[in-house]
């Protein structure tokens, strides 16, 4: 095994890209580090058993370290578990454009693996992990024939920008579209838009394609200087004259059972007809060529079927269920359909019908992240779930497979641009679309039903969104891009071209090419025919409803928000969330604040949501002049009554004041510690923190202006002398109203004299 070590290096729109192969993971049929900047990933290739299948057994990892940003896991265990959706989602943007690469007579166990082994948070390792991986298949000993390369477009202050930086994709891109392909056509595009034009999309993947090529060239030059020989795989040929033996004996019935309409009965009439071919031209099941035959027999029965399909498609425009190229599916939608959730939409398009259902939750419910990317949290999120039933199978129900985290990625990605702020609508989104009968485009019926499910809980998306999948069948110079393609047109045709958006533009965007002869002419046509069903679909979603709900579902949380000084943060905490708690439990509900002093207020009461507000926001305003409260009496002296207005702001009524139009001897004739009454501030004397109060329906008071009360005052000159065995304080003086008792307050130490026992209290809420 040898030693040495191989680097090459491109420049990619002003940054470094390198492969380095020869000194890690030496036993791999094929390894090496891609770096860029302070991002390095290890890839490697390994080539197992040889496996009796008929499909390709490849394999594709991508194992993320947390150690590559210097972070521990934030798992009980403290070490990496299953792959979370970022390592899912750039597993599958390696495997879509190699898979369809690979010699059809491969039937070795493949594996890729992509280990970040560094990460800087300014170059994205995704980019990295699928240039390695076609890196690495190129200097192993698998015959994968052609190398592939794989940039990122963003769009940022209005300019393209390749390979755009992890900072910018966060916060300050409109477009964020990631390509691959090999030195001659495009394979595959994965793009999250701000309502892009399709024209722009097209810029952005020329763009793109010119990167790509120097790539491809970088890793032939790395498989030239270093790359292992290639291993020899037979590929499986049809063989002509059987071919036509069987198109002759079955060609007709082969041909009308593909034609019929209903996705079952068509399978059913297909499946008659292969076990007749098998049976014919299989030969006695004892003989020693019976496996051998019947492998010719298949291969000979699936190439008659793929050609009779696509022939009739591409040369005669016929479409396997009769439709017209351009002619969508009938769509039938309903709304509400769950009453206790909180928005639900079943959207129905032919025989794809998914169930996609909103759930409102709290700030706190936001999805918490654990990645080596910037992003720690999201407040919107989608799932799609697949079940076996929606195709007729029966099997497990054992969590979401790769297919169908990429399929909820797709939808989430399609309505990101729409979802309103945090502040204009406080509340964690989740959207579940249950797929419930599939036959072509599931993801899309996703994004329509998401987009129609959000309108009906009230979330105020600025417009709607729907999606639409489209198709291509080439036959030679005759193609032919079809319009919402079914099942079949998908496994059989050239390409998957998935498109969502609103009526201003592209949101989402997935494509997926089988065969190196696609233009940049028929990728423009394909987008134009998307963006007329796009339209069209958008117009049968306003039919029935066209605009978000004025009000939430009555079961959906009541949301409320009140801004703060956030110097007052910590009176509405308390001493280790003791106050915060309190409110909590008396009104049953929560609260949120941030660092900026907004509060937001959940409850299922909505009553019970605005008196705490209202609570709230008495307790952390500042009292002026005017200003009304029903406080408790928290104390009496001699000559008045200390009411608690708010959470450790008092103010006093002067005994005086206690009972309006007559004279008392003591406050206690009248009050008692505990009472509850409404009083009105009629002075606010900031310096020494004295506010002076009156009974709210003293008719001394009642109706007049702030100028007016202020005038009016308390009616009082200042505390009583008395004498030195009833003096308040220490030095015999009153101190008045006594005033916030928290840190807007200055004072020597926090600390201030009761004013008639002489002992220190502690006036700070914080420390109390």
């Amino acid at each position: 095994m040898s030693d040495a070590v191989t680097r090459v290096s491109v420049e990619i729109e002003g940054g470094e890209i390198s492969f380095e192969t020869g000194k890690l993971a030496k036993q791999a049929s094929g390894a090496v580090v891609v770096r860029s900047g302070d991002t390095m990933v290890l890839c490697t290739a390994t080539a197992g058993n040889l496996r009796d299948v008929d499909f390709l057994p490849l394999t594709v990892d991508v194992e993320e370290r947390m150690y590559a940003a210097g972070k521990i896991p934030g798992s009980f265990f403290k070490r990496e578990g299953r792959a979370g959706e970022k390592a899912t989602l750039t597993a599958r943007m390696i495997d879509r454009p190699i898979r369809p690469l690979f010699p059809k007579g491969w039937r070795y166990e493949t594996q890729l693996v992509a280990l970040p082994i560094s990460v800087d948070h300014v170059n994205p390792y995704e980019i990295l992990a699928m240039n390695g991986a076609s890196a690495a298949l190129m200097v192993s000993n698998i015959p994968f024939p052609t190398p592939v390369g794989a940039v990122r477009i963003g769009k940022v202050d209005g300019n393209f920008v390749v390979n755009p930086s992890e900072e910018d994709l966060v916060d300050n891109t409109d477009l964020d579209l990631i390509v691959a392909g090999t030195d001659e056509a495009i394979l595959m595009v994965e793009a999250g838009a701000s309502e892009i034009p399709e024209a722009e999309i097209l810029d952005a993947l020329d763009i793109a394609h010119g990167e790509i090529k120097k790539l491809c060239a970088l890793q032939r030059e790395l498989a030239e200087r270093a790359g292992k020989e290639k291993t020899v795989v037979e590929i499986p040929e049809v063989s002509s004259e059987l071919y036509e033996q069987i198109k002759a004996s079955h060609g007709e019935a082969l041909d009308a059972a593909t034609q019929v309409v209903d996705k079952l009965e068509r399978q059913d009439a297909c499946k008659a007809v292969e076990e007749q071919v098998l049976t014919q031209y299989s030969g006695d099941p004892e003989a020693e060529t019976y496996a051998e035959y019947r492998a010719n027999a298949q291969r000979a029965f699936d190439k008659l079927e793929k050609t009779l399909i696509r022939e009739r498609i591409a040369v005669q425009k016929k479409r396997p269920d009769g439709r017209s190229a351009e002619e969508i599916r009938p769509i039938s939608i309903e709304v509400g359909v769950s009453p206790r959730a909180h928005g639900s939409a079943l959207f129905t398009r032919g025989q794809t019908q998914a169930l996609s259902v909103v759930a409102l939750g709290t700030t706190r419910e936001e999805m918490r992240l654990d990645t080596l990317g910037l992003e720690t949290s999201k407040r919107y999120f989608h799932h799609y779930n697949f079940p076996g039933f929606s195709v007729g199978e029966a099997g497990p129900m054992r969590g979401p497979k790769r297919r169908d985290i990429g399929h909820g990625a797709l939808a989430e990605r399609a309505l990101v641009p729409m979802i309103p702020s945090q502040e204009e609508f406080p509340y964690t989104i989740r959207v579940v679309s249950d797929i419930l009968e599939s036959n072509g485009s599931s993801s899309m019926a996703s994004v329509c039903g998401s987009s129609l499910s959000l309108m009906d809980a009230g979330v105020p998306l600025p417009r709607p969104v729907a999606g639409i999948a489209m198709g291509l069948i080439k036959e030679g110079h005759d193609y032919i891009v079809l319009t919402d393609i079914a099942g079949v047109e998908d496994h059989l045709g050239d390409m998957d071209f998935k498109v969502a958006g609103t009526e201003n533009g592209i949101t989402a965007l997935q494509m997926d090419i089988k065969i190196t002869g696609v233009t940049f002419e028929i990728m423009r046509d394909a987008l134009t025919q998307a963006k007329s069903a796009r339209t069209f679909i958008l117009g049968e979603m306003a039919k029935v409803i066209d605009a978000p709900r004025a009000e939430l579902s009555k079961y959906a949380p009541g949301i409320s928000s009140v801004q703060i000084d956030p110097e007052k943060i910590g009176l509405l905490i308390g001493k280790g969330g003791e106050t915060i708690r309190a409110l909590q439990e008396e009104f049953e509900a929560q609260i949120d604040v941030n660092d900026e002093g907004m509060v937001l207020v959940y409850a299922a009461d909505r009553e019970r949501g605005d008196a705490l507000v209202d609570r709230i926001r008495s307790m952390t305003k500042e009292v002026e002049v005017g200003d009304e409260f029903t406080g408790k009496v928290v104390k009496t002296t001699a000559f008045g009554a200390f009411v608690e207005l708010s959470k450790g702001t008092d103010g006093l009524l002067h005994i005086s004041n206690v009972a309006p139009g007559r004279r008392i001897a003591s406050v206690e004739e009248v009050l008692n510690k505990g009472d509850e009454l409404d009083v009105r501030v009629v002075e606010v004397d900031r310096e020494r923190g004295r506010i002076g109060l009156r009974l709210a329906n003293d008719p001394d008071i009642v109706g007049k202006s702030v100028e007016e009360l202020a005038a009016v005052g308390t009616g009082d000159s200042g505390p009583p002398r008395r004498e030195r065995s009833d003096r308040g304080g220490r030095d015999g003086r009153d101190r008045g109203g006594r005033g916030p008792r928290d840190r807007d307050r200055p004072r020597d130490g926090d600390r201030a004299r009761d004013g008639d026992r002489g002992r220190v209290r502690d006036r700070d809420p914080e420390r109390r």
